[in-house]
């Protein structure tokens, strides 16, 4: 499955909060610092908690509204249609809970981190803890395919060098992969809860220790019970599984569409001599893309639009990633550093162009 998808691991294992210390202790800081400086006298790092409260209430009442209309249908196949808002409202959970996790919402690391149990456990039945780790590592190194769990080779693979030895399926889904890329984003939303149950289940899982395993599998549970529950007490179990199906494909579409175009085709570090040395602000912004666009942009791809400043400055609140782009798109043309920004189809084409490219040498073999 493609994954989907804060610069260092935080103590408590949530995303991280702290915005450009480490970077400078690593390296860069003197391209990195003028502007973490811009940005804390801009004020665009402080929290926009009643920001997120109100996007938060609002979601519930979409998802109440979902639940009700469910209810009063009751077994029909006009139900069915309900399926495509509540797939809406459930990338908006995810996204609360990537925020939550990046610490954006909230100062108080345990109130970050009840959001996002909410948001990524209970409501959508993906564990917390298992991407948390993944994110983690993302942030880290993007783009690097010895150490950024995204782009390790999987379903899909993102270096000619990793098409080695792909054999039978996995060989023909690589002939394929820019194809398949958004078909096979349908099963994304599934993926994720399989993932956590995974983690779960594993000795070698992210959970610190045994109380925080049975929370999150607890909240998962209840995630699993709750939704069939929910569709085998309102519609047939026909109607159910149609409705799960176009609810579960749509979300991973949306969710794909959200974090595909985001470092796809971008630089990886680990093809350059040097691109293990590079500082924090050469390493998110050369591996990152940003997509034009307006206010519909915004709330579609939960503000992932803004990728470099996101990578940049991951505890930055989403409604302050816009004001931060013209600082950041300023000190890049004043280090000479490239910042790509390109269109919501061409950001699709580019990142495709490169999944048909890396597929090309067993197509040519073939």
């Amino acid at each position: 499955m493609p994954q989907a998808t804060a610069t260092l691991t935080a103590p408590d294992r949530s995303l991280p909060a702290p915005d450009g210390n480490s970077a400078t202790r690593r390296g860069g800081g003197s391209e990195f610092a003028p502007l973490l400086r811009t940005v804390k006298e801009q004020g665009l790092l402080e929290r926009r908690s009643g920001w997120y409260a109100r996007g938060i209430a609002v979601n519930f009442l979409g998802l109440a509204a979902v639940v009700a209309g469910l209810v009063l249908l009751g077994p029909s196949w006009w139900a069915l249609p309900l399926a495509v808002p509540l797939a809406l409202l459930s990338a908006r959970v995810a996204f609360v809970g990537h925020d939550a996790g990046h610490s954006q919402i909230s100062g108080d690391r345990r109130r970050n981190r009840i959001i996002q149990l909410v948001h990524a456990n209970l409501l959508l039945g993906m564990s917390q803890e298992w991407w948390n780790d993944k994110h983690n590592r993302h942030h880290a190194n993007p783009n690097h395919l010895d150490k950024d769990p995204d782009v390790a080779a999987d379903i899909l693979v993102f270096a000619q060098h990793q098409t080695t030895g792909r054999a039978g399926f996995r060989r023909w889904l690589t002939r394929h992969q820019a194809w398949l890329f958004f078909p096979l984003t349908t099963l994304e939303g599934i993926a994720l809860k399989v993932y956590g149950f995974q983690a779960l289940f594993s000795k070698d899982g992210p959970y610190k220790n045994r109380r925080e395993r049975l929370v999150e599998g607890a909240l998962l549970l209840a995630h699993v019970v709750g939704y069939a529950t929910l569709l085998l007490t309102t519609l047939t179990v026909g109607q159910a599984l149609v409705f799960a199906l176009i609810h579960q494909m749509l979300l991973g579409l949306h969710l794909g569409m959200a974090f595909a175009p985001n470092h796809k085709g971008m630089e990886m570090p680990d093809a350059h001599p040097d691109g293990d040395s590079w500082g924090h602000l050469r390493r998110q912004v050369l591996t990152s893309r940003n997509i034009r666009g307006g206010l519909l942009t915004d709330w579609f791809l939960g503000g992932l639009n803004y990728q470099i400043e996101h990578h940049l400055f991951p505890s930055m609140p989403r409604p302050h990633l816009r004001l931060a782009q013209p600082a950041v798109r300023a000190h890049c043309r004043t280090v000479g550093i490239p910042y790509t920004e390109t269109g919501f189809v061409e950001s699709y084409r580019q990142a495709l162009g490169h999944l048909h490219e890396v597929g090309e040498p067993l197509r040519s073999a073939a």
